[in-house]
């Protein structure tokens, strides 16, 4: 399982790094957002991948921690979700107005001729 989680971060960082270096400004706001989506998953991995454990200590004995799932990694990125979904709102509204004011969607504002 976690040879396919780190799988999946890694090809998502991968992707995201790939079209942020594209000329076109749309392929590097859907990068951004692959890059958001590997960053989210890679926090999340670090709260530990358990299935079916509390994420809150039900008693006051000295317990295993281990045996639980961590918090706050999960709030992290549930904040994160929320302010990635606000950036890339953001970001096409700039990219519509950039597009309508150029007439292109070049990231330096210009075609290639070749």
């Amino acid at each position: 399982m976690e040879f396919i989680f780190a799988l999946a971060v890694g090809i998502l960082t991968a992707s995201g790094v790939w079209l942020l270096l594209r000329p076109r400004t749309f392929q590097v706001i859907i990068g951004l957002s692959l890059l958001s989506y590997a960053v989210n998953l890679f926090i999340f991995g670090m709260g530990r991948l358990r299935i079916g454990a509390p994420p809150v200590l039900e008693t006051t004995e000295a317990v295993d921690p281990t045996l639980y799932a961590d918090p706050l990694p999960q709030a992290l990125v549930l904040t994160a979700i929320v302010i990635s979904f606000a950036m890339t709102a953001l970001f096409l509204v700039v990219l519509l107005a950039s597009r309508g004011l150029t007439g292109t969607d070049h990231v330096d504002g210009r075609e290639d001729t070749r």
